[in-house]
């Protein structure tokens, strides 16, 4: 994609005219200003940790080089921008982003207004600084600044991923569905047709010319008061079952306890639910089974204190990269040795002391086989067994029937592995185990994750310096979102629906009724729209038409419902079954909080004005209780926040004030302090203070390879990407460095279909079938594909099974059967 904006450099000494390197979307390389101070390389190797910068030639014709003397842009470099950020000279310098049409040259940074805030992608939480061209309302540029989260470092997309806030494309005004625009249904061709011969256009984002004629524009008054009434119609017609709204894990934490109250205490239901529930729904139930706490109990950053880190289902050098920083410095200062497990080969195995390849689906096998051995070998903690837990000897009669041979069947690795796995861990005085959507997007990811837990406790693992248990949370504020209460089962602060002194405290706070009963799950809730049960919705910030699992029948459950709301930045694909659309503010256009992996828990601030009559979550979800017959009324969101924590105890004593650049850690008794780093040092929050080992037994996927659908998919995110692409794809600067949706395949494999990287083919499961490109993988295992889910012309998610987990009810996104063929 890079090749025609790549000029050859090699040979050409400094001051012969050496051609610029304008190879990479984002910075530009002119070595004639290079004087060799070598701050690039220092950057990449020992803060970002990529090794990709070096000097290259001898004497005279020195010169910094990518890789082996690659042009910038088709190098292992990740854009990740540390090497721009320190080049003295300009050697190395940004590529303005802004469009060039509209936006005169940028100004230097020192003539620009800057606001502090946080980045709204993945659950690192990064503090990130805007430096804000106030006469245009625009971003020009984007740095990391000083906090215990990032000590100043980004990743491509907090660097460079700001610019779609100023796409042309953002929603202005309220819309409303035009009345010969129904029956509902999806209105781009390339999205509504399943045909492959039949599409208009291989795909790309919404096509606005041709959804926006089925919508007019109204007035906010008009849209609201539709909404309003439609909605509470439902709820007098058919009751509050009906009704159900997804929130989101990119709102703050005030707009997601809004929108909760709202559903709950508005439409009388506990059908409310948010992203969590396709991430890492599992490890929180199994979290708050074992340990009574569904939060991470140390920070990342406390890597460096672990002799020993377990990184598991997790590719975090591309889903946290900068939290991915910390472990790769950790490793490389030799403090800390790494033990990757991971069905894919992933850059983070580079840095590791060991990397296992299992087979997608044997986690529960494999972590049994490493506790037998840990017991086995008389490796466990005895004394935190036997004071801090409870259960155990239930644990140790499962797990003694997983000898690592058995496991060694099951998992397809050596049975020694399996013993190097469980010495390591137990001989290590201090150990961490982070995990991600691997272990929990699962219909077993309960049973993983209680693994996991118990493998921690055994040893000891939790409640000190250089322990513990870290789900690493996927969305920026899916931690808040989960703390605000945005769960069908919990009310804020996961105080329990069906605990009557809780819901009695919530009656009073809000002076209604509640329901007593748990409410449903997301793909729940896409059921009963599909069945009619649920006839109105309510969506802010969601887009299951490309993020829930087998999206045809999502799309028929979308427009089976009588009515809809949807509340976003851009006109996603969910919106096009919406009766009416409300314009919405991104991160940089609003004050709100969001808390982060880490439980710590950040102020963003405003940098820009709302294009055109766009307006703020918090108030949008507001005015609509109000027009529901459900009034709020609150002036700033730190009132919002101010409600909130006076009925979450572990946001207690947090102020938008006292949070100040950097933000706090909840718990903080003491709000002179960061916080607290390290929970449970002496008890767990359970009714004994006891965790509880939760023993799993292995069992086979839900839906094996067989002979018509031999390869196993697995789904997840590019480094460049954030989910559904809505802000992602409308970043110049990500777009160009990842245009396009590409099935990772094993080179063998490939030969065997009688195709190769580069060629056309179709990725066909039990429920649907994608036209993607092809791409060379050595990385995996034979038999085994990979698909961003990025890209709505190659929805992944038209493949997945949306079989449930029985206890966390989070779909299986990383295990279905499917087969490849060549495309015509």
């Amino acid at each position: 994609a890079n090749g025609d904006r790549t000029t050859a450099v090699a040979g050409i000494p400094a001051g012969d005219g050496r051609p610029i390197d304008q190879s990479s979307p984002v910075i530009r390389v002119d070595h004639q200003s290079c004087i060799l101070c070598d701050r690039c390389i220092r950057a990449c190797d020992d803060v970002q940790v990529n090794g990709v910068i070096g000097r290259t030639g001898k004497g005279y014709a020195t010169r910094i080089g990518f890789d082996l003397d690659d042009p910038m842009g088709v190098s292992t470099c990740v854009s990740c921008g540390e090497c721009e950020k320190v080049c003295p000279t300009g050697a190395l310098s940004l590529v303005q982003l802004v469009d060039h049409l509209t936006t005169p040259a940028a100004r230097p940074r020192s003539e620009l207004k800057q606001v502090d805030s946080v980045c709204p992608y993945c659950g690192v939480g990064c503090a990130i600084t805007y430096h804000v061209d106030e006469d245009q309302n625009r971003v020009l540029y984007a740095d990391g600044r000083t906090s215990p989260v990032n000590e100043e470092r980004l990743c491509v997309k907090g660097r460079y991923g700001y610019d779609y806030a100023h796409h042309p494309q953002r929603l202005t005004v309220p819309l409303i569905r035009r009345e010969d625009s129904y029956p509902k249904g999806p209105l781009s061709p390339e999205v509504g047709e399943s045909d492959q011969k039949k599409r208009r256009r291989p795909g790309g984002l919404v096509d606005y010319e041709h959804v926006l004629p089925y919508f007019r524009e109204a007035t906010w008054e008009e849209a609201l008061e539709l909404a309003g009434r439609r909605l509470r119609e439902i709820k007098e017609e058919h009751g509050s079952s009906a009704l159900a709204g997804f929130g989101s894990a990119k709102c703050s934490n005030e707009e997601a306890y809004l929108f909760q109250k709202l559903i709950r205490a508005g439409f009388g239901t506990n059908n409310i639910d948010h992203c969590t529930r396709l991430c890492h729904a599992s490890s929180v139930a199994a979290l708050l089974e074992g340990i009574g706490s569904g939060a991470v109990t140390n920070v990342f950053g406390d890597v460096g204190n672990a002799e020993v880190a377990l990184i598991t289902g997790s590719n975090a050098t591309a889903n946290h990269p900068v939290a991915a920083t910390f472990m790769k410095q950790a490793a490389r200062e030799g403090k800390t040795k790494i033990i990757v497990v991971e069905p894919r080969r992933i850059d983070m195995a580079d840095h590791a002391d060991m990397f296992v390849q299992i087979r997608s689906g044997t986690d529960v096998a494999f972590y049994n086989a490493v506790m037998h051995v840990l017991i086995e070998e008389d490796l466990v903690d005895h004394e935190f067994i036997r004071t801090r837990t409870r259960d155990f000897e239930d644990l140790k009669a499962l797990v003694g029937k997983y000898d690592p041979e058995m496991a060694s069947e099951i998992c397809g690795i050596p049975a020694d592995d399996i013993r190097r796995v469980a010495r390591l861990f137990g001989e290590a005085k201090t150990a961490m185990v982070f995990w991600g959507m691997g272990i929990s997007q699962s219909v077993h990811g309960t049973d993983n994750s209680r693994c996991l837990i118990a493998l921690m406790m055994m040893t000891g693992n939790v409640g000190k310096p250089g322990t513990g248990l870290h789900p690493l949370r996927g969305q920026n504020n899916v931690q808040g979102a989960s703390d605000a209460g945005l769960i069908p089962i919990v009310y804020p602060d996961y105080q329990s629906v069906q605990d009557p002194e809780v819901r009695s405290k919530f009656e009073v706070a809000w002076g209604v009724e509640l329901d007593p009963n748990p409410g449903l799950t997301v793909v729940e809730i896409m059921g009963q729209a599909l069945s009619g049960d649920i006839k109105g919705m309510y969506m802010m910030g969601e887009n299951p038409f490309l993020s829930d699992p087998n999206v045809n029948k999502v799309r028929k459950a979308l427009a089976n419902l009588d009515f809809l709301v949807v509340q976003d930045i851009f006109l996603t694909e969910t919106a096009e079954f919406a009766d009416v659309i409300l314009p919405a503010t991104t991160h940089m256009e609003k004050v709100g909080t969001y808390t982060n992996t880490d439980r710590r828990v950040q102020v963003g601030r405003k940098a820009l004005h709302p294009p055109g009559s766009a307006r703020e979550d918090w108030k949008i979800v507001s005015e609509l209780a109000t027009a529901f017959g459900y009034p709020m009324r609150y002036d700033s969101p730190s009132d919002v926040f101010d409600e909130m924590t006076s009925l979450a105890p572990s946001y207690s004593g947090l102020t938008h004030d006292n949070l100040g650049l950097t933000g706090k850690l909840w718990p903080c008794p003491d709000l002179a302090t960061d916080g607290i780093q390290v929970l449970f040092g002496d008890s767990f929050p359970t009714p004994d203070g006891l965790g509880r080992f939760v023993p799993a037994e292995f069992s086979p996927a839900a839906e094996p390879p067989d002979d018509e659908y031999p390869f196993i998919l697995n789904t997840g995110r590019l480094l460049e990407h954030w989910h559904t692409g809505t802000m992602t794809r409308r970043s110049r600067a990500l777009h160009a460095i990842a245009p396009d949706a590409r099935v990772e395949i094993h080179p063998d494999d490939l030969a065997v279909l009688g195709t190769q990287d580069g060629d056309r083919v179709h990725v066909v499961s039990r429920r649907g079938s994608i036209t993607l490109t092809a791409q060379s993988a050595n990385n995996l295992l034979p038999g085994s594909v990979f698909i961003p889910f990025h890209f709505r012309e190659a929805a992944a998610n038209v493949l997945t099974y949306d079989a449930l987990d029985p206890y966390g009810k989070i779909p299986g996104f990383k295990f279905c059967a499917v087969r490849v063929e060549a495309a015509d």
